[in-house]
């Protein structure tokens, strides 16, 4: 079985290379934009407001002023009448836009750029003067960034008496101008150091959030956290240094406060260097290295009791079974090789998500398994395992008892450990959201640190079992019994095989699903005939390889093909079964339902999460937890990311994930959500619902 593994890890890797890297993006714009006036008509001498409407599609954004850490700003080129003037763009605040390791300031939805054109007072009365301009801006999605312009005009006229503004304009206008921020009313003063801590003496001031921008790029690291203190009188803003933040004589920008009732006040202050108070911290910068390296440690310890790892249960079982009895540097050395194989497999998963988030995909942790072929591939190794489990065929001359013992070696303990990973690491444990979430936001050493203290964590019990020689006392000595257990284990294999395989109806949909049936029937059919034809002449035994070959050919090409098209989405099969009624999650439902003051629970999950699956179980397909969603008319938002969805990776990056199950909860009118726990309870969503 060692060496089958050995053959599957290497198919699996060249199925991966296969795979497309994005899907096409079309070429129709993403932004549309145009000039409102405020008003029609302008005396001489007067001046008028006018907004450019940037309509940008769902999933893109446009840039701030300071576009972070990537991106430009939109700018506007005029060509106006002689003596006609306008002015600089008034950007309202942005929003933050985590894009990969990088975070943006930007814009999503319709944004209104404000200026003001002044009209000459020689102008003559009666005049129809025609605005034209050439704006530019580089709207981008989590995957691609594309550089756009459109010339606008605007026809405005000249009058001695000019008629108001129609009122829904002005409320336009009006509600703009909210957005736009006012000079700060109090003091603001900065101290740099390991942290730059930014103080705003409002002595009465508690906002439940506050965000800083900076005009300048380099004074904070944007992809930290910003950590909101309480001072005696006033408020400490903790923020990340940049590398302009030592030799920094000003700290200008827009601090944007939320209150309690979820109203926003967008502040333009510029802080000067001076005495900052000390302040209690709701929320730090970040884990730090230290914390991050002991999280990820005790999430890659607890991932080994999660249900995503049941479907490896039997390989790990089978090893641990093998090392009985064995010498202890034998049992040492398998145990260190599996540990290197699990260990080696986490680097080479986080660096992978690491390099194409780099690169603008908008992947996360579990991206292996977005994609069918790799799917399909897993699920053909899986049945391919039980096969080998059963007896069905022998690569390895394994007969029985004493044989099975000597069964293994370094190097299948190795490639144990390599599919181990690459099967349950998909879903997150408890401490491992909050590790890798802060390694894809740090620099490559402390990523690589991360993630070879989650393979550490992951691997330590099987580690402890091959150098401790009293827990190899405490396994039963080897035997006849063996077999029947190798035999019994062959099961499991057929049961992760068969979720696989629904993972693959929903990913693929049915020709997907067929595909991948007719590699299984293919590969059991090319095993049979090696067996059977191991014990007969040559002749035959040339006929039995060709004839293997040739099933393992015609398996790898169902494989192949199993990419498929779905024929529904994924969340309608297998979320909110039940009395839940599920709807498809996206940024724009979610604020329409947070507009109208509902509650809303948000279950970002995917097929081939099993604690997603075990979670929604038992913990969201009980009458009570859906008679409490009835009561309260809470929505159900389902982000289903079984397949790459840029939207839910998003969703996820903005709470500090990389990887699934997350459960949101938004209650009445809050603009922030509560995040639930990844081992989900009934009580703990019927807490949620009640506003405990």
């Amino acid at each position: 079985m060692k060496s089958l593994c050995i053959i599957f890890a290497a198919l699996a890797g060249m199925i991966a290379l296969a795979a497309p890297a994005a899907a096409q993006i079309d070429s129709a714009p993403k932004v549309h934009a145009r000039l409102i006036a405020e008003q029609g008509e302008i005396a001489p001498g007067g001046t008028v407001s006018v907004a450019l409407e940037e309509a940008i599609r769902p999933g893109w954004h446009t840039y701030w002023r300071n576009p972070g850490e990537a991106g430009q700003p939109t700018i506007i080129a005029w060509t106006l009448p002689a003596g006609w003037v306008a002015g600089a763009i008034d950007w309202p605040y942005p929003k933050r836009l985590p894009v990969g390791p990088l975070m943006n300031y930007g814009y999503e939805g319709k944004p209104w750029l404000l200026m003001h054109v002044t009209v000459p007072a020689s102008a003559n009365p009666g005049d129809m003067v025609m605005l034209k301009g050439h704006a530019s801006w580089l709207v981008c999605s989590e995957t691609l960034c594309v550089p756009e312009d459109q010339e606008v005009s605007l026809p405005l006229a000249v009058s001695a008496k000019p008629a108001p503004a129609y009122a829904t304009v002005e409320e336009q206008f009006a509600a703009a101008r909210m957005a736009l921020p006012v000079p700060s009313p109090w003091v603001a003063r900065f101290r740099s150091g390991k942290a730059v801590d930014l103080y705003l003496a409002a002595a009465k001031l508690a906002p439940r959030d506050a965000q800083f921008f900076p005009f300048e790029e380099g004074l904070i690291r944007g992809s930290a956290g910003q950590g909101l203190g309480m001072a005696a009188d006033g408020i400490v803003l903790r923020l990340a240094p940049g590398p302009k933040a030592k030799a920094a004589h000003t700290l200008a920008g827009v601090l944007v406060l939320t209150s309690e009732d979820g109203s926003v006040q967008a502040l333009s202050i510029d802080a000067v260097p001076g005495p900052v108070p000390a302040a209690r911290f709701s929320a730090e910068i970040g884990l730090g290295v230290g914390v991050a390296l002991l999280f990820a440690f005790l999430g890659g310890l607890i991932l080994n009791l999660m249900p995503c790892v049941l479907p490896i249960l039997a390989m790990k079982a089978l090893a641990v079974a093998s090392k009985a009895g064995a010498h202890k540097s034998e049992a040492a050395r398998e145990g260190l090789s599996y540990g290197a194989g699990a260990i080696l497999s986490f680097l080479a998963l986080g660096l992978a998500v690491i390099l194409l988030r780099a690169g603008g995909e908008a992947v996360g942790w579990g991206f292996q398994l977005q994609e069918p072929r790799i799917v399909a591939g897993f699920a053909l190794l899986m049945f391919a395992v039980g096969l080998n489990l059963s007896g069905v065929f022998e690569l390895t001359g394994i007969s029985a008892g004493d044989a099975l013992a000597r069964k293994g070696g370094a190097v299948g303990a190795f490639f144990t450990g390599v599919l181990a990973v690459a099967v349950a690491a998909p879903c997150t444990a408890p401490f491992m959201a909050t590790a890798i979430g802060f390694a894809l936001t740090q620099g490559t050493l402390a990523a690589i640190g991360v993630f070879f203290s989650l393979g550490l964590g992951f691997a330590a019990p099987f580690i402890a079992i091959g150098l401790s020689p009293a827990l190899l006392r405490l396994l039963p000595r080897p035997g006849a019994w063996m077999l029947h257990f190798k035999q019994l284990l062959a099961f499991p294999m057929y049961g992760a095989a068969a979720w696989l395989v629904w993972v693959i109806a929903q990913e693929a949909g049915q020709m997907g699903l067929a595909a991948t049936l007719a590699a299984m029937v293919a590969f059991a059919f090319g095993a049979w005939v090696w067996t059977a034809s191991r014990e007969s002449g040559a002749r035959w035994r040339i006929a039995g390889a060709f004839t293997a070959l040739l099933g393992l050919g015609l398996a790898l090409a169902g494989v192949a093909i199993a990419q498929g098209d779905p024929a529904t989405t994924g969340a309608a099969a297998f979320a909110g079964e039940g009395a839940l009624h599920p709807e498809p999650y996206s940024a724009a439902r979610l604020a329409q339902l947070q507009n109208e003051k509902r509650p809303v629970f948000v279950d970002a999950t995917a097929a081939w999460c099993i604690t997603c699956l075990v979670n929604e179980k038992i913990a969201l397909s009980r009458p009570d937890v859906a008679r409490a969603f009835a009561a309260t008319h809470t929505a159900y938002l389902v982000a289903d990311w079984t397949k790459r969805d840029a939207a839910i990776t998003a969703l996820l990056s903005a709470h500090d994930r990389s990887g699934v199950p997350l459960y949101l909860y938004y209650k009445p009118g809050a603009a922030d959500a509560d995040v639930l726990p990844q081992i989900l309870t009934p009580d703990a969503v019927l807490a949620a619902l009640a506003g405990k």
